[in-house]
């Protein structure tokens, strides 16, 4: 299983229990809270209505009083109300009085009069000076038939004359009850979508990052070196930099054999020409043969020259792991490198065409020079004689295209898969081979500008290196 979804499943679950705990305490303490409300009023009502009935009891002719004749209208004059969606249209309430022995005398129902209710716990305690109270089942089938009773005593010159007791069918309770359950339960199903949709949100988050890492790793692993992602996290930042550091060691060593394997190669040629050279001058040849190989000597070694500092430059720029990057304008950066090259233009009469827009990219001035420079020396070097060059910038969303477009030969197929390896390099019209590191410059300096260069060859024949890079806005 994924770390996503293990992370998900867990929080979830988490979630899922501690939702579960809370509800059903809610559930539990629903029913009770609500008969406990309940029978609050309860209490409340028969106290009201134990010194309205105080007369009734003292006029002996409780069936006559005021609190039947109250009851008498309620039932003649049905309501309905509307109470939070719940409908009520009749009186719920149960109302008996019985004397100081606890015999019925008033019944609001009207079938229990006459009867002897002493023994019920309302009637029995609130005689004895408790509260009382009952809950007893109209029909002992039926356990939804409860009906919760509560009396208080009707008081004569500090006597208890008698007890009134107001019940109410626990059922009249059951759609408060329900209702409140619904609504606890669809709460909980919101609560538990919310917690799963912001699970899902962390889950994208952390697998977006590690995915992020993860195409570092790759790339790294198929020797195509990306910038350090930004992760977003502190923790997954230090374990990028841990695995950047981590690979920088482990390829150190590898590094340095290639960098001392092809700098020994390359320096072959040249040392080899520079002995053949000092071996014929020391036979003292004619003036004129000692300064050919004089010349040779000088050029020679200007070669090594040149290709150690290339190196030195190649190498510290790989070892460079970001940037500061800054607007730089491409129009006049172009300008800048074609006037550099204006005398290697001339001397084979190359026409170079700037077609470029007032547009800035992200980068480094002095880098991206030198990058824009070696594509175009190689441009320069496989360009014919009153061929032609093109520099060019395209607008594309938010990155910007710089093209530069020769007309020679082309690169050739085979080529064309190691064209960004070090020290790789094609002849040159005059035989001659550069360091084969111009290009690789160029692909570590795109790296480091989080863009991407690539090469190929256009069907109406010469080259196009396509250079993108992210456009800075102001």
């Amino acid at each position: 299983m994924r770390i996503g979804m293990r992370l998900l499943l867990g929080y979830f679950l988490i979630v899922a229990v501690a939702a579960w705990f809370v509800l059903s305490i809610f559930v539990q303490e629903i029913k009770p809270g609500v008969r406990r409300a309940t029978e609050g009023t309860l209490i409340d009502t028969a106290t009201l209505l134990a010194s309205v009935a105080r007369d009734d009891l003292l006029s002996e002719d409780a069936a006559h009083g005021q609190l039947a004749r109250a009851f008498a209208r309620l039932h003649n004059s049905p309501f309905r109300a509307n109470i939070g969606g719940i409908s009520k249209v009749r009186n719920e309430y149960h109302v008996y009085m019985t004397d100081a022995q606890g015999k019925v005398l008033f019944d609001s129902a009207g079938q229990a009069v006459g009867q002897d209710y002493s023994r019920w716990n309302d009637v029995w305690l609130t005689l004895r000076g408790q509260y009382g109270a009952r809950s007893t089942l109209r029909d002992p089938a039926d356990p939804e038939s409860s009906v919760m009773y509560v009396a208080a005593p009707i008081i004569d010159g500090g006597k208890t004359i008698g007890v009134l007791s107001v019940g109410k069918p626990n059922a009249a309770m059951a759609p408060v009850i329900k209702r409140s359950e619904r609504r606890i339960l669809w709460a909980s199903t919101v609560l538990l979508g919310i917690a799963l949709v912001i699970g899902a949100g962390m889950v994208w988050w952390i697998n977006r990052s590690i995915a992020k890492l993860t195409r570092y790793a790759d790339a790294i692993t198929e020797d195509q070196p990306v910038a350090l992602p930004s992760l977003g996290s502190s923790e997954l930042r230090r374990l990028a930099q841990a695995l950047e550091s981590m690979r920088l060691k482990l390829e150190g060593k590898n590094y340095i054999e290639q960098y001392v394997y092809a700098l020994t190669h390359e320096l072959k040629s040249p040392l080899a020409a520079i002995r053949g050279a000092a071996e014929i001058l020391r036979e003292g040849p004619p003036p004129s043969v000692v300064a050919r190989f004089t010349d040779n000597i000088l050029r020679q070694n200007a070669r090594m020259q040149l290709l150690v500092e290339t190196l030195l430059r190649q190498a510290r720029l790989e070892n460079r792991q970001e940037v500061v990057l800054v607007p730089v304008a491409v129009e006049a950066l172009l300008a800048k490198i074609v006037e550099a090259r204006t005398v290697q233009l001339a001397e084979k009469h190359i026409a170079v065409t700037i077609d470029a827009q007032p547009l800035h990219v992200a980068a480094d001035a002095a880098l991206l020079e030198q990058a824009l420079g070696n594509l175009l020396d190689n441009a320069i070097d496989f360009t014919p004689e009153n061929g032609t060059i093109t520099l060019s910038v395209q607008p594309q969303g938010e990155q910007v295209l710089l093209l530069v477009t020769d007309s020679g030969s082309g690169i050739p197929d085979y080529a064309l898969p190691r064209i960004f390896e070090r020290f790789y390099s094609l002849p040159r019209e005059n035989g001659l081979k550069s360091s084969g590191l111009g290009l690789a410059f160029v692909r570590e300096v795109a790296r480091l500008f989080n863009g991407e260069i690539t090469l190929r060859n256009r069907p109406e024949g010469g080259t196009e290196a396509a250079l993108r890079l992210h456009r800075h806005f102001t």
